[in-house]
């Protein structure tokens, strides 16, 4: 018989003694989550208890005992301990940082939007890569000072949690989460009720939602959450879990992150006075309809004096935003069917705005493009100033990918830039670690830019840490071995042999990601007898712990962890290759630091950055990786392998096997042997003789870890991404806002104008005549020619335009390479709006050399002279 269910629950919170009242603080500032002294306070009150909560020190003072509290509140040790973890908050929340260094000129604040936050395992926000950089982000950004505030929705039930039946196929659970019982406060008016974000939904329907506040060290995160009492049964499941559901249900939660989180902000702002943010981030497509909403306040008279046109209010809107895509791969973006966007927006969720302007923003009217669809992403570009990628590569696949907004121009000019992802350091660096570091050097160096002082510890204690962190890593995984096992049906009296599964002094591989098919996640098992014979070599075995969650609707990658878990179940092989379900922080945690190798081969360039590899790296792990993403630009010989790949245009099956096979080699060759110290040689990767070190030790190995510290530690620091973010783009966009603003909007208007008239006029515009002057009939370097331009500018004045000499090599059909730019800015008038530019060229280079002649709208309100996408060339 099934018992009575709750009709309501809600969870009661442990009231503290005064003498320890600051813990229910720090419970609730998830600095706790990588400040080091205070998670080891939680755990001193009750260490059985702290496990049983899983680390969650709000779930540990509800679960803990009157009396047990009582008893600490009478113990000195316990209260000194609580007041100097309570000092440390407030110095850390108070003192000026790094970006307080940058004067009175950086942004007052800067709101930061994405779909998914993953900060600790105790607020599961998050599905994978996006949602750890964007935790990443927040916390870097609350170290260095900067005034982010983030904006996000809450989900009911978060991302699933995997497990796996009988015959190895993902399950999928959706455990619902009480906002009372997470480190959350609700957002309230001044008279006690809730903050409530309304959006006017299509049919008279109303989607109201709460916000909640959860504080990330110094910066507020702002997440919406629409499980309120008034809205209807679908509107209270708008956030039930994340990325889940289809069209429509997946388009009012980006229209709840976009433009309720416009409102949440103003609503935050105006009850706690903190500035405005003056740059608004979008971090990817999904929450782009936040330019929609910013464009809405601008063109309405109820919230400015002086209400914008559209136009306008877009180029005010696209000056003080930033726009980061995170996918290399079209399938990653989010296309609605054109008529849906047309639905919701045909009612009052963005009054005054025409609905075809919106449209447009979305339109894919290009080649290639479907008519019928609005594209997030493409939305996401048109209504921000500045774009970019997130690993060098990843801006020149962007740049590519989006060239169809940018037509005529070259990929290269294609106005998208990048900024490489990093990890947020104390997070994910290991405690044994960082307490080596704190031993060794009386400091916490890990969180500085120098890592260097590695080189100083003896090889002795490197490798007796790595196999702490290997060993720790090993407890856990049969733990969770046996666990998922029982999940699976098998009785206790058949798991006597996941006690003795994997070994501490064995080299361990380590491949933990989300399970899409281009990440490949079954390529290791191409050739299932060559990888046997790896796992089981009597001098070199290798063994491999795996984990990652295939997306509910993705039955392909599904299939592959099913392929992947069957080959593991085989007794023969099961004590070295493992797959452990559901993949999440708390996991990361023991999985990174504790492996010797990061494996990760995805399709090349399919991987935006990728940064499982990187928290390997920051503990020591060498990482062994396709060019793709951040390995491409931080690969350097020493700090780990490259697997080749196969030449483009190779079949599907084809290239499998050669990268399989290059996996292979390499394993069996070289990174296996140099583990074991057999692999000895001057330069990396010459077989020599086998000599270990005289001390037993792998001393080429040890010298590959210490040099992986010392220079990707800092290169890979999201201290270092948050850095640049804020000098290359929050800051020029809040310069570019400022001047919008100014004035009553004065430049903005007259740019709009300005703007008008150029894409009005641009047709007219055509290059009549280039040719050079003064050019010898055998040119040496150093010569100077003339380069002369007759444009029929049409209606534009050359004010208005940027005549430019593009010169440098030339290939075989004309094309330019290893391009210089210089602009023509010599000009005479012809009559009938016919000009010539000039401009004197000097010939820096020898071989085929060569020039070409564009033309490109210039104004000072500009960011990138490609911004408009209109380009006239000779």
């Amino acid at each position: 018989m099934t018992g009575m269910k709750a009709n309501r629950r809600f969870t009661v919170r442990t009231v503290v003694p005064e003498e320890i009242g600051a813990l229910s603080r720090l419970a609730t500032n998830l600095r706790w989550s990588w400040h080091l002294p205070t998670r080891r306070l939680f755990e001193s009150l009750d260490p059985k208890l702290w496990d049983e909560v899983r680390h969650d020190p709000l779930a540990m003072l509800a679960a803990i005992t009157r009396e047990q509290l009582l008893a600490l509140a009478a113990d000195p040790a316990v209260v000194a301990g609580v007041a100097e973890a309570a000092r440390s908050l407030d110095q850390y929340l108070n003192e000026p940082r790094w970006y307080q260094g940058l004067g009175t000129d950086a942004p007052a604040a800067i709101a930061y939007f994405s779909p998914e936050f993953g900060i600790t395992e105790v607020l599961p926000q998050y599905s994978g890569g996006l949602g750890i950089l964007a935790g990443d982000h927040l916390k870097s950004a609350s170290d260095l000072g900067v005034p982010l505030i983030g904006v996000g929705l809450l989900y009911q039930a978060g991302y699933f949690k995997q497990s796996l039946s009988k015959d190895a196929w993902q399950q999928e659970t959706y455990p619902l989460l009480d906002p009372d019982s997470l480190p959350l406060t609700l957002l309230r008016e001044d008279d006690g009720t809730p903050v409530r974000i309304s959006l006017p939904l299509p049919d008279g329907r109303v989607l109201l939602a709460n916000v909640w506040r959860a504080d990330v060290g110094r910066v507020p995160l702002l997440l919406l959450d629409s499980n309120v009492a008034e809205n209807d049964d679908a509107a209270r499941g708008v956030t039930d879990r994340l990325y889940g559901g289809g069209g429509d249900h997946r388009l009012a939660q980006e229209l709840l992150l976009g433009m309720g989180g416009v409102k949440a902000l103003r609503a935050y702002a105006r009850l706690t006075g903190t500035p405005a943010p003056e740059v608004f981030h979008t971090n990817e497509g999904h929450a782009g309809f936040l330019g929609i909403e910013r464009i809405r306040e601008l063109m309405d008279a109820s919230v400015t004096e002086r209400p914008l046109s559209f136009g306008e209010a877009l180029a005010a809107g696209r000056a003080s935003t930033v726009f980061t895509t995170h996918t290399p791969v079209p399938a990653g973006i989010d296309r609605f069917p054109r008529s849906m966007i047309e639905h919701f927006f045909a009612g009052e969720l963005a009054p005054g705005v025409p609905v075809a302007e919106i449209l447009a923003l979305g339109a894919e009217n290009y080649d290639g493009g479907n008519p019928d669809v609005f594209n997030m992403a493409v939305m996401g570009l048109r209504l921000a100033q500045r774009a970019n990628g997130v690993a060098k590569l990843h801006g020149v696949v962007s740049r590519e990918m989006f060239a169809g907004l940018w037509q005529g121009f070259d990929h290269d000019d294609v106005p998208i830039t990048s900024v490489t992802n990093g990890v947020h350091v104390p997070t994910w660096v290991d405690p044994a670690l960082a307490e080596l570091a704190r031993e060794k050097f009386g400091a916490d160096v890990l969180n500085g830019p120098d890592w260097s002082k590695v080189y100083d510890v003896s090889d002795a204690d490197v490798w007796a840490l790595r196999r702490r962190l290997r060993t720790a890593l090993v407890e856990d995984a049969r733990a969770r071995l046996r666990a998922s096992w029982k999940k699976r049906g098998a009785a206790d009296a058949q798991l006597a042999w996941t006690d003795a599964a994997l070994d501490p002094d064995v080299l361990t591989i380590g491949f933990a990601r989300r399970v899409p098919t281009y990440k490949r996640l079954t390529l290791m098992l191409r050739d299932p007898a060559r990888l046997k014979a790896l796992l089981l070599h009597p001098e070199h075995p290798i063994q491999i712990i795996i984990a990652g969650k295939s997306h509910p609707a993705d039955d392909a990658g599904k299939k592959m962890i099913q392929d992947l878990v069957q080959f593991t179940d085989d007794p023969e092989v099961r004590h070295r290759i493992v797959f452990l379900p559901n993949y999440d922080i708390a996991m990361a945690r023991t999985l990174f630091p504790g492996c010797d190798v990061w494996l990760n081969n995805p399709l090349r360039p399919l991987e935006a950055c990728g940064t499982s590899g990187m928290k390997a790296a920051i503990n020591g792990s060498l990482n062994l990786s396709v060019m793709d993403g951040w390995w491409d630009e931080l690969y350097d010989g020493e700090n780990g392998w490259a697997i080749p790949t196969a030449n483009q245009g190779t079949s599907e099956k084809e290239r499998d096997d050669i990268e399989s096979a290059a996996l292979y080699e390499l394993l069996e060759t070289q990174v296996a042997p140099r583990f074991y110290g057999d692999l000895v040689s001057a330069g990396a990767g010459a077989a020599g003789p086998s000599q270990p070190s005289g001390d037993g030790l792998p001393s080429h190995w040890i010298s590959m870890i210490k040099h992986t510290l010392a220079h990707l530690g800092p290169a890979v620091s999201a201290g270092r991404m948050v850095s640049e973010y804020v000098q290359r783009l929050y800051q020029p966009a809040a310069e570019a806002g400022r001047a919008a603003r100014a004035d009553g909007y004065a430049a903005t208007k007259e740019f709009a104008a300005w703007t008008e008239k150029v894409r009005a006029e641009w047709g007219g515009l055509h290059i009549e005549h280039v040719d050079s002057h003064g050019i010898s009939d055998e040119p040496q370097i150093g010569e100077t020619i003339q380069v002369r331009a007759n444009v029929n500018l049409g209606g534009l004045s050359p004010d208005d335009v940027s005549v430019q000499v593009a010169y440098g090599r030339v290939g075989d059909s004309d094309e330019l390479s290893d391009t210089r730019i210089l602009t023509l800015d010599g000009v005479s008038e012809l009559g009938e709006g016919r000009f010539q530019f000039t401009a004197d060229l000097v010939i820096d280079r020898s071989g085929s050399f060569g020039y070409g002649v564009k033309v490109l709208p210039r104004h000072a309100a500009m960011a990138n002279s490609a911004e408009l996408g209109l380009i006239a060339t000779a």
